[in-house]
């Protein structure tokens, strides 16, 4: 992240299902929009208020754009983070107009009110020199270490 980006943590549900393209280079570009709606609680009528939704348009690239277009569809809960960029144009009519977007860092589904299954996937074009200290990568647990003489261990752990 560079000196001056705003970084954020957006929580909030997806609009519809990410557009997956990619540039004349071959890069993935993934955008979508999330919405989130802060609700507060009003002890006189007992009741959830929701207050203005926040719509933001978010970009992923390359490997996340993939992922999350393989992923994530319209309604899912997310949780992303990234940095706020502003983008200015003006239309044909020659007005000024900007927009606060995401570009994002990280996303993933949220579990506060789900599950999910996660699977590593192998990056292609790279060695891959830690796939056997990657935990990720191994069928088991790790056999354990054998403690040391006199340590005051037993050989089972107590719970």
């Amino acid at each position: 992240m560079s000196v001056g980006e705003t970084p954020i943590t957006v929580v909030g549900n997806l609009t519809d299902d990410p557009e997956l393209r990619f540039t004349p280079a071959g890069v993935a570009m993934a955008r979508f929009t999330i919405a989130s709606t802060p609700r507060t609680y009003d002890k006189t009528t007992g009741q959830w208020k929701d207050g203005t939704a926040l719509f933001l348009r978010a970009t992923a690239w390359r490997e996340i754009a993939e992922h999350t277009a393989d992923t994530l569809t319209k309604g899912m809960r997310v949780v992303a983070t990234g940095r706020l960029v502003q983008h200015n144009w003006q239309t044909p009519e020659g007005e000024n107009r900007s927009m606060l977007g995401l570009d994002l860092d990280d996303i993933g589904p949220s579990l506060r009110f789900a599950t999910a299954k996660v699977t590593k996937t192998q990056r292609t074009g790279q060695p891959n020199t830690a796939e056997a200290t990657d935990p990720w990568t191994t069928a088991g647990p790790a056999p354990a270490a054998a403690a040391p003489a006199g340590a005051g261990f037993t050989a089972d752990p107590p719970f």
